[in-house]
C-alpha cells in the first residue's frame, strides 16, 4: 500500500532513517523538522499518515495532535516518544493520537506500526468490500466513507476510534475484553497497554455520548470489558 507519508522529526539521523525505511516500502515521504512547518504541510498536501515526533521546536508534537485534531483532521498520528511514562503515552492517545513508539525503537517496528496504521485507515477502510453500512439504534457507520453518525448528528472520529467503534458494531450487545479489542484493533503482536482501550474509550464517549459519564451506547461491564448497546440503558463508567 503506497501513501503520501509526512514525518515530523528534529533529529537529522533520525529522519533519514525513517525515510529510507519507509521508502523502501513503496511510500513518498515528506520531512519536517519542526511544528509549525509540520501543520503547514499537513494542511497543504494532506498526507495519508503522519509521522510525528513529540519533542519538536516552534510547536510540539502534541500540540500539532491537538490543532490537527481541533480541525476536525483524521489523518492517522503514529507519536515518536521518548517519554517512557504511561501518563505520557496516554496523554498522546487522549489528543487523538492513533499509536506510540517510544525512543529508542526498531525502524523495522515502526514500518510495522505503519503498515496497521494505514490498513485502518479512511482509505483503506473505503477500499474494502462487504457490509459498508453498520446501524446500531441511533449509531450509524459508514466504513467505505470512515462516517459516523449519532442520531443524525455527524462525529469526526480519530482512525483507532472508528476501529473500535465499528468491532463493537459489529457484534452489538457483545462484550469485549480489552485484551479482544487490541487484538483486533492494533491488528500486530506487541505490548499494548490496556488502558490505551481505556483512554481510546474516554474519547469516544466524549464525541459519542451526549452524558459521557451516563452513557447509553458505549456501555462498560463491570470486570469484563465493553460493549454497544442501542441506547435504550444508562450504563456506568470505568471497568
Amino acid at each position: 500500500m503506497s501513501a503520501r507519508i509526512l514525518v515530523a522529526e528534529d533529529d537529522a539521523k533520525q529522519s533519514r532513517l525513517i525515510r529510507v525505511y519507509l521508502e523502501r516500502e513503496g511510500h513518498a515521504v515528506q520531512v519536517v523538522a519542526d511544528g509549525r512547518t509540520a501543520l503547514e504541510k499537513a494542511r497543504a498536501i494532506r498526507p495519508d499518515l503522519i509521522v510525528l515526533d513529540v519533542m519538536l521546536p516552534y510547536v510540539d508534537g502534541l500540540d500539532v495532535c491537538r490543532i490537527l485534531r481541533a480541525e476536525a483532521s483524521d489523518v492517522p498520528i503514529l507519536l515518536l516518544t521518548a517519554r517512557s511514562t504511561e501518563e505520557d503515552m496516554l496523554l498522546g492517545l487522549d489528543l487523538g493520537a492513533d499509536d506510540y513508539l517510544t525512543k529508542p525503537y526498531s525502524p523495522r517496528e515502526l514500518t510495522a506500526r505503519v503498515r496497521a496504521l494505514l490498513r485502518r485507515s479512511a482509505r483503506g477502510a473505503a477500499a474494502a468490500a462487504g457490509d459498508a453500512l453498520l446501524r446500531v439504534g441511533d449509531v450509524e457507520l459508514d466504513t467505505a466513507r470512515f462516517e459516523v453518525r449519532v442520531a443524525g448528528r455527524s462525529v469526526a472520529l480519530t482512525s483507532k476510534e472508528f476501529s473500535i467503534l465499528e468491532t463493537l458494531a459489529r457484534e452489538p450487545g457483545r462484550v469485549f475484553t480489552r485484551a479482544q479489542i487490541i487484538e483486533r484493533v492494533f491488528g500486530f503482536d506487541r505490548d499494548v497497554l490496556e488502558r490505551t482501550v481505556d483512554a481510546h474509550m474516554r474519547n469516544l464517549r466524549l464525541k459519542v455520548e451526549d452524558e459521557p459519564n451516563r452513557p447509553r451506547y458505549l456501555e462498560t461491564v463491570y470486570g469484563r470489558g465493553y460493549r454497544l448497546a442501542d441506547g435504550g440503558t444508562a450504563a456506568g463508567g470505568d471497568a
